[in-house]
Formats: structure tokens, sequence, C-alpha cells
């Protein structure tokens, strides 16, 4: 089998995508099994089989297993993917933890760490939320008292998605004085077998247990897992926020293109398509997410040149929660009395994925920064507007997780 890596010369865009879709149509892993051990490992043998073929990280360097496609190339490879309705990454760590490694972490951390994360071999969890630190990043509690070559590390984490699975943890702790605020922050990488870290889902709205809340007791942690310097997290909080976006606007965009296919075909099924009124939606439903591909498509583009998406990551984000809200909501208004029945009830419409859908995206405009925070960042850092007098002057957007 001839993979990306292999060929040494350019591809040309329409090849690439030829063989994209073809090595995803022939390596299709299937129906993925129900029982959540065996889904993991059914998860886990497809992410192994993009890394081995080199079809794995379109934006990662070659040097850490990627395929560093060029801009058109990414956005091809997203829209393929979603095409495709194969696993997506396990955990969080591919578009947030990744990208500040390969920038801040020292040689022996992106040796020991990147291809692992990217061939699915170690799932990564983000522990940034606190009780009282979310969207005020700064304010966190958990500390970290520095024995020798080791921290100690104690605190508590929420909001933590992929928790229950993950190997390692990504995890900002304080270091400074209380106080010290984005002054006296550390980035860590914990070991989440660790002794000293427990785990406990959290059910949300939809009944599942997508996030986790982590007690950290007296956690060692080698100084050598330290990413950056010591008080030096913030400038690393600000990459992982910001590749965060971009990766979920560029993804989402992707998906929802297939997404709206599917409600079209809903409201085929449920009589409605010759309302004027529906059609309206479906119309303006159509444009947002046209438009969504294109705020993606220039928060990549902003990556590759500048190396950072910068602050109008933040307006991807915002548009993209806003148009998964409204979709769903639509959704259910087309299932009339049916949107009232759950995916346990056998009389469920398409086993009750729409109605899934509606309460789980309630979180998406809290989850990877708030849409008030959003909406800070893009007035001041984009607009140029005045600061809120009413916001911490160092407070950031922080992802549920």
């Amino acid at each position: 089998m001839t993979t990306v890596h292999e060929r040494d010369r350019p591809l040309v865009d329409d090849e690439f995508r030829s063989g994209l879709r073809r090595f995803l149509t022939e390596h299709h892993p299937g129906r993925g099994p129900k029982d959540p051990a065996a889904r993991l490992a059914w998860r886990k043998a497809w992410l192994a089989t993009l890394f081995d073929a080199g079809y794995a990280g379109p934006s990662w360097p070659r040097a850490h297993g990627g395929m560093a496609l060029n801009f058109t190339q990414q956005v091809i490879y997203q829209e393929e993917y979603a095409r495709a309705r194969v696993p997506g990454p396990l955990g969080t760590g591919l578009g947030i933890a990744a990208p500040t490694i390969i920038r801040y972490g020292s040689p022996a951390q992106r040796d020991r760490y990147l291809r692992p994360m990217l061939r699915g071999d170690a799932v990564w969890a983000q522990g940034y939320s606190e009780l009282d630190a979310g969207s005020d990043l700064s304010a966190l509690r958990t500390t970290a008292r520095r024995v020798g070559d080791e921290y100690v590390v104690s605190g508590q984490k929420v909001w933590t998605s992929a928790a229950d699975i993950a190997d390692i943890l990504f995890t900002l702790v304080r270091t400074g004085p209380p106080g010290s605020r984005r002054h006296g922050i550390t980035y860590l990488l914990v070991d989440a077998h660790a002794p000293g870290v427990t785990v406990r889902p959290l059910r949300d709205l939809t009944g599942d247990a997508s996030f986790c809340e982590v007690f950290l007791d007296d956690v060692r942690v080698p100084v050598a897992d330290r990413v950056g310097e010591e008080n030096g997290g913030w400038p690393l909080v600000r990459t992982s926020l910001g590749h965060e976006r971009a990766a979920g606007a560029m993804n989402q965009a992707a998906r929802y293109r297939r997404v709206l296919d599917e409600l079209v075909e809903l409201a085929r099924e449920r009589g409605r398509t010759a309302d004027p009124l529906v059609r309206d939606r479906l119309a303006d439903l159509a444009t947002r997410v046209r438009i969504m591909q294109y705020t993606g498509m220039r928060t990549i583009s902003d990556i590759i040149e500048r190396g950072e998406p910068g602050p109008a990551s933040s307006i991807a984000r915002l548009f993209v929660v806003t148009v998964e809200q409204d979709l769903h909501e639509f959704a259910v208004d087309l299932l009339g009395s049916h949107g009232l029945l759950g995916r346990d009830d056998p009389h469920a419409v398409q086993r009750g994925r729409w109605v899934w859908g509606f309460l789980r995206t309630r979180a998406s405009t809290i989850g990877a920064g708030t849409a008030e925070i959003q909406r800070d960042t893009i007035a001041e850092k984009v607009l140029g507007l005045p600061r809120d007098p009413g916001m911490p002057t160092d407070t950031t957007g922080d992802p549920a997780g």
C-alpha cells in the first residue's frame, strides 16, 4: 500500500482527495461495539491504522509523525474525514496539548509524547477547569509544591473530558503564592494512573458521562514533566486554547455539512419541506454552515502563516456553537411531540439522536470558553473596543475540560 509519506513529490489536490477517500473506504473500521472497553479498543485500533499508513495528523510536522499538509489539503482532509464517518480522535490532546508541546516542549518531551499521542497509544485529557476557576482560569487553586526533582500536586479539576479513559492529564497548577494569578501558573503533564489521582464521571443532561471530576491528592510529578518554565504557564494556556478553537472550528464545519444534509432528510420524512418557513430556516442554516467552513479555513490559514490562530479563533468558536445549537433546536421543532422522547424510548425518531444532540449542545456555549468570554475577546482583541472594566485583566476563556 502506498502511503502519503512514501511519495517523493507533492500531491495534487485532486489526487490527494481521491487517495484519502479510497483509503478511508477500504479501511473503514465498520460499526463500533457498544461495550465501552471494546469500543475504546476499536477506536485505538483505527487511530493506529491511520498513523501506520501516514494518514494521521494533517497539520502536524512530519518529524513527529504528521502529514504537514498545506492549507488546501487540510481542508480536503477534514471534508473527507467527516464524509467517511470514521472515529475521531480520543481525548483532547491532539488539538490542544500537541501544539503546545510542539512549540514549548523539550526535545525529550516531544520525542516521548507526540507519536504515541497521535497513534492513539496514549489518551490525553485536559485538566484546566476548577469549581471556582472556569472562565476566570487565572484564579485556579490546584497547587504544586516542589520537593527535589518532583512536584507534589493537590487540588481538584472538573468538567474534564475523557479523564475516565486518559493516560495523561495536561494540567495547570499554581506554583506561585496565592493571588499571583497568571504569574504563578505552571503547566504539568500528570500520569493519570499515578497514586493519588481519582477520577469520578459526571452524568449530564443526555444521560451520558462524558465529563469527569478529577481529584489530585499529593500526586508526585517529575520536574521533567513540566512544559515550559515554572510560573511560566500562562503563554502556554493561550496556545492551547487558540488551537482548541481552531481545530474545533474546522472539524465541526466539515461534520455539520453532513448533519445539515441529514436534517433536510428529516424534514422530508416529516413532510415539512413544502412549508416556506421550514425551507427558509433550512436555507439560513445552509448559509451559516458554509460561513462556518470559511471561518475555520481562515483560522487554519492564520496558523500556517503565523504559527498561532490568534484571537480571531474566538469568532470561529462562537459561530460554531450558535449554529449547532440553532440546528438542533430546529430539529426538535420538526419532531413535534416526538421531540419529548429520549434515546431509550422505542418510539423515538431515529433512535432519539436529534433530542440527544439538542440536550448535548446546551453546553456548547460553555465549553472551550463561554460565549460571553468569546464576545469579550472578539470585542477587545479583534475589534479594538475598550476592555470591560468588570473583567479581570488576565481572564481567558477556559474550556470545559
